[in-house]
Protein backbone atom coordinates (compact mmCIF):
# COMPACT_ATOMS: atom_id res chain seq x y z
CA UNK A 1 0.00 0.00 0.00
CA UNK A 2 1.06 3.48 -0.82
CA UNK A 3 2.28 5.62 2.05
CA UNK A 4 -0.83 7.82 4.19
CA UNK A 5 -1.04 11.36 2.85
CA UNK A 6 -1.30 13.56 5.60
CA UNK A 7 -2.74 16.90 3.75
CA UNK A 8 -2.17 19.97 6.11
CA UNK A 9 -5.51 22.46 5.81
CA UNK A 10 -5.09 25.77 6.38
CA UNK A 11 -2.98 27.71 3.71
CA UNK A 12 -2.30 24.05 1.56
CA UNK A 13 -6.24 23.62 0.53
CA UNK A 14 -7.92 26.56 1.44
CA UNK A 15 -6.62 30.06 1.35
CA UNK A 16 -6.51 31.30 4.99
CA UNK A 17 -2.53 32.53 5.80
CA UNK A 18 -3.41 36.04 5.00
CA UNK A 19 -7.12 35.69 6.97
CA UNK A 20 -4.96 34.48 9.81
CA UNK A 21 -2.79 37.02 9.89
CA UNK A 22 -5.03 40.10 9.94
CA UNK A 23 -6.92 38.29 12.56
CA UNK A 24 -3.93 38.18 15.03
CA UNK A 25 -3.16 41.79 14.27
CA UNK A 26 -6.48 42.75 15.02
CA UNK A 27 -6.10 40.72 17.94
CA UNK A 28 -3.18 42.01 19.24
CA UNK A 29 -4.22 45.22 18.38
CA UNK A 30 -7.56 44.47 20.87
CA UNK A 31 -4.80 44.41 23.68
CA UNK A 32 -3.43 47.76 22.74
CA UNK A 33 -0.05 45.52 20.79
CA UNK A 34 0.48 46.65 17.20
CA UNK A 35 2.68 43.84 15.81
CA UNK A 36 3.21 44.26 11.72
CA UNK A 37 2.07 42.17 9.17
CA UNK A 38 4.77 40.75 8.35
CA UNK A 39 6.06 39.69 10.99
CA UNK A 40 2.52 37.60 11.76
CA UNK A 41 2.69 36.02 8.62
CA UNK A 42 6.14 34.61 9.22
CA UNK A 43 4.71 32.48 12.16
CA UNK A 44 1.47 31.05 10.01
CA UNK A 45 1.27 27.62 10.61
CA UNK A 46 2.43 27.73 14.62
CA UNK A 47 -0.31 26.97 16.70
CA UNK A 48 -1.49 30.34 18.87
CA UNK A 49 0.15 28.68 21.99
CA UNK A 50 3.68 29.05 20.13
CA UNK A 51 2.72 32.30 18.07
CA UNK A 52 2.00 34.76 20.41
CA UNK A 53 5.20 34.14 23.22
CA UNK A 54 7.31 34.11 19.03
CA UNK A 55 5.69 37.05 18.72
CA UNK A 56 5.91 39.51 22.07
CA UNK A 57 8.32 39.12 25.15
CA UNK A 58 7.54 36.76 28.04
CA UNK A 59 6.29 39.02 30.45
CA UNK A 60 3.93 40.78 28.15
CA UNK A 61 3.46 37.09 26.17
CA UNK A 62 2.19 35.89 29.79
CA UNK A 63 -0.07 39.34 30.92
CA UNK A 64 -2.06 39.31 27.46
CA UNK A 65 -1.64 35.47 25.75
CA UNK A 66 -4.60 34.47 26.48
CA UNK A 67 -7.13 37.11 25.76
CA UNK A 68 -4.81 37.76 22.08
CA UNK A 69 -5.68 34.23 21.80
CA UNK A 70 -9.44 34.27 22.17
CA UNK A 71 -9.68 37.86 20.27
CA UNK A 72 -8.37 35.83 17.55
CA UNK A 73 -10.34 33.16 17.17
CA UNK A 74 -13.01 36.02 17.22
CA UNK A 75 -11.96 38.01 14.79
CA UNK A 76 -10.82 35.09 12.90
CA UNK A 77 -14.58 34.17 12.22
CA UNK A 78 -16.01 37.70 10.83
CA UNK A 79 -13.35 36.82 7.72
CA UNK A 80 -13.83 33.06 7.58
CA UNK A 81 -17.04 33.25 5.10
CA UNK A 82 -14.55 34.80 2.60
CA UNK A 83 -12.23 31.49 2.79
CA UNK A 84 -11.87 30.06 -0.65
CA UNK A 85 -9.77 26.82 -1.31
CA UNK A 86 -7.33 26.76 -3.64
CA UNK A 87 -7.77 25.75 -7.14
CA UNK A 88 -7.78 22.13 -7.42
CA UNK A 89 -8.05 21.37 -3.94
CA UNK A 90 -10.82 18.53 -4.45
CA UNK A 91 -9.60 17.67 -7.46
CA UNK A 92 -6.22 16.42 -5.82
CA UNK A 93 -7.74 15.00 -2.64
CA UNK A 94 -9.57 12.59 -5.77
CA UNK A 95 -6.52 11.87 -7.72
CA UNK A 96 -4.56 10.70 -4.20
CA UNK A 97 -7.18 8.63 -3.44
CA UNK A 98 -7.34 7.26 -6.96
CA UNK A 99 -3.37 6.28 -6.41
CA UNK A 100 -4.34 4.19 -3.20
CA UNK A 101 -3.51 6.34 -0.62
CA UNK A 102 -5.56 6.83 3.06
CA UNK A 103 -6.31 10.41 3.03
CA UNK A 104 -6.15 12.19 6.41
CA UNK A 105 -6.35 15.99 6.76
CA UNK A 106 -4.27 17.76 9.31
CA UNK A 107 -5.80 20.42 11.31
CA UNK A 108 -5.24 22.25 14.76
CA UNK A 109 -8.33 23.84 14.36
CA UNK A 110 -11.16 23.93 16.42
CA UNK A 111 -13.91 21.64 15.35
CA UNK A 112 -16.71 24.01 14.16
CA UNK A 113 -13.72 25.61 11.75
CA UNK A 114 -12.57 22.03 10.14
CA UNK A 115 -16.34 20.93 9.47
CA UNK A 116 -16.88 24.66 7.42
CA UNK A 117 -13.63 23.25 5.66
CA UNK A 118 -14.86 20.00 4.67
CA UNK A 119 -17.54 21.44 3.61
CA UNK A 120 -15.48 24.46 1.14
CA UNK A 121 -13.62 20.86 0.07
CA UNK A 122 -16.62 19.04 -0.45
CA UNK A 123 -13.80 16.27 1.55
CA UNK A 124 -15.89 13.77 4.08
CA UNK A 125 -16.57 11.57 1.58
CA UNK A 126 -12.88 11.26 -0.17
CA UNK A 127 -10.81 11.29 2.73
CA UNK A 128 -10.46 8.70 5.36
CA UNK A 129 -10.33 10.92 8.49
CA UNK A 130 -9.37 14.29 9.67
CA UNK A 131 -7.75 16.08 12.80
CA UNK A 132 -9.14 18.82 15.33
CA UNK A 133 -7.54 20.61 17.86
CA UNK A 134 -9.16 18.01 20.24
CA UNK A 135 -6.38 15.52 19.27
CA UNK A 136 -3.33 17.74 19.57
CA UNK A 137 -1.47 18.81 22.92
CA UNK A 138 1.11 20.84 21.53
CA UNK A 139 0.91 22.49 18.11
CA UNK A 140 3.66 22.70 15.03
CA UNK A 141 6.35 22.77 15.04
CA UNK A 142 5.90 19.85 17.90
CA UNK A 143 4.78 16.47 15.77
CA UNK A 144 1.87 16.01 17.92
CA UNK A 145 -0.70 17.03 15.15
CA UNK A 146 1.22 14.93 11.61
CA UNK A 147 1.92 11.97 14.89
CA UNK A 148 -2.17 12.40 15.29
CA UNK A 149 -2.92 12.05 11.69
CA UNK A 150 -0.58 8.99 11.35
CA UNK A 151 -2.62 7.49 13.69
CA UNK A 152 -6.14 7.87 12.07
CA UNK A 153 -4.46 7.00 8.87
CA UNK A 154 -4.38 3.66 10.60
CA UNK A 155 -0.49 3.59 8.92
CA UNK A 156 2.94 3.79 10.43
CA UNK A 157 4.09 5.97 7.65
CA UNK A 158 3.19 8.53 5.53
CA UNK A 159 4.31 11.83 3.64
CA UNK A 160 3.10 15.38 4.70
CA UNK A 161 1.85 18.02 2.16
CA UNK A 162 2.03 21.17 3.46
CA UNK A 163 2.68 24.97 2.96
CA UNK A 164 5.05 26.58 5.71
CA UNK A 165 8.41 25.81 7.14
CA UNK A 166 6.16 24.71 10.64
CA UNK A 167 5.03 21.88 8.42
CA UNK A 168 8.16 20.83 7.18
CA UNK A 169 9.83 21.34 11.06
CA UNK A 170 6.50 19.12 12.15
CA UNK A 171 6.84 16.32 9.80
CA UNK A 172 10.50 15.85 9.85
CA UNK A 173 10.15 15.78 14.07
CA UNK A 174 7.47 12.90 13.30
CA UNK A 175 9.83 11.24 11.60
CA UNK A 176 8.42 11.25 7.79
CA UNK A 177 8.77 13.55 4.81
CA UNK A 178 6.93 17.12 4.05
CA UNK A 179 6.51 17.84 0.11
CA UNK A 180 5.27 21.74 0.22
CA UNK A 181 3.22 24.17 -1.69
CA UNK A 182 3.67 27.58 -2.06
CA UNK A 183 0.10 28.77 -1.57
CA UNK A 184 1.29 29.83 2.24
CA UNK A 185 3.33 32.70 1.32
CA UNK A 186 6.49 31.16 2.11
CA UNK A 187 9.12 31.23 -0.80
CA UNK A 188 10.65 27.56 -2.04
CA UNK A 189 14.37 28.66 -0.65
CA UNK A 190 12.81 29.26 3.32
CA UNK A 191 10.81 25.49 2.59
CA UNK A 192 13.90 23.79 1.15
CA UNK A 193 15.78 24.82 4.19
CA UNK A 194 13.48 23.75 6.68
CA UNK A 195 13.53 20.41 5.26
CA UNK A 196 10.84 19.75 2.79
CA UNK A 197 11.44 16.98 0.18
CA UNK A 198 10.31 19.21 -2.85
CA UNK A 199 8.74 22.09 -3.76
CA UNK A 200 5.85 22.91 -5.86
CA UNK A 201 3.93 26.38 -6.80
CA UNK A 202 0.40 24.80 -6.99
CA UNK A 203 -1.86 21.41 -6.13
CA UNK A 204 -2.22 21.24 -10.11
CA UNK A 205 1.94 21.23 -10.34
CA UNK A 206 1.76 18.98 -7.29
CA UNK A 207 -0.42 16.53 -9.16
CA UNK A 208 1.48 16.76 -12.42
CA UNK A 209 4.50 16.92 -11.11
CA UNK A 210 4.38 13.17 -8.74
CA UNK A 211 2.20 12.20 -12.02
CA UNK A 212 2.85 8.36 -11.74
CA UNK A 213 5.45 8.58 -9.34
CA UNK A 214 5.01 6.99 -5.93
CA UNK A 215 5.03 9.49 -2.68
CA UNK A 216 7.68 7.82 -0.65
CA UNK A 217 7.40 7.73 2.93
CA UNK A 218 10.61 6.83 3.53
Amino acid sequence: MPPAAILDVDGTLVDTNYHHTLAWARAFESQGVTVPLWRIHRHMGMGGDKLVPALLDDERAAEIGDAVRDAEKERYLELIDEVRPFAGAREMLEFLKQRGHRLVLASSAKEHEVDHYLDLLDAREVTDAWTTSADVEATKPEPDLVLAALEKSGDDTGVLVGDSTWDCEAAARAGIPCIAILTGGFSEQELRDAGAAAVFDSLQSFCEGIGGTPLRGD
